[in-house]
Order: C-alpha cells, then structure tokens, then sequence
C-alpha cells in the first residue's frame, strides 16, 4: 500500500483546511488509518484514527473537537479536516495505514499556521 497526503499549506489562525490520504491498492478499507503529526525540534504527536468498514473514530486530547477524521472507501480516501487552527498545529502532517499497527506511512504534507 502507498499512502499520498496533501491538502497543507499555509492558513491564518482560526481557518481551515481539509488533508486527504489517497491510497493504493484495493484493500485499503480493511485497514485502520490514522493521522499523525511532527513539529519541528518535537516527537511525532497521534492525531486521530479511523477504523476499518465501520468507520469508528478517536481522537488525541490536543485535537478533539477541533480536528474531523472521515474516509470514503470508495475512493480509497482518509480525510482529516482542520478547523480552529492554531500556530502551535504547525506541522508536517502525515496519513499512516495497518491492520493492527501503522506498516504504511506516507511521505506527510505541511500545514502552517500564521498568527
């Protein structure tokens, strides 16, 4: 499985934006996908992840409420929207996909968050 992310870029605090996770490969729905990020100087921080078919949903204390976790199978996307933004979300932002852990990672996408 090869995992794209993309949708970052530069936003003011306060707005939005919507990542995507586009995968290869047909059994991307049997997997758990989860969003993770990495500030400069910091340790990977867990975002949020989403689960198989039944599309259950979890969330990081620093994100909940603020952050959306959603997939479309049918497209092979994992979406992870933004709102509320903060400077401190500056980051790179990556998707990751398993079954039972994260074995595919994808090569992360930039958000910046100007106060």
């Amino acid at each position: 499985v090869q995992l794209q992310a993309s949708g970052g870029g530069l936003v003011q605090a306060g707005g939005s934006l919507r990542l995507s996770c586009v995968a290869s490969g047909r059994t991307f729905s049997r997997y758990i996908v989860g969003w993770f990020r990495q500030a400069p100087g910091k340790e990977r921080e867990f975002l949020a992840y989403i689960t198989k078919s039944e599309g259950s949903t979890y969330y990081g204390a620093s994100v909940k409420g603020r952050f959306t976790i959603s997939r479309d199978n049918a497209k092979n996307t994992v979406y992870l929207q933004l709102s509320s933004l903060k400077p401190e979300d500056t980051a790179v932002y990556y998707c990751a996909a398993g079954d039972d852990s994260y074995d595919y990672w994808g090569q992360g996408t930039l958000v910046t968050v100007s106060s």
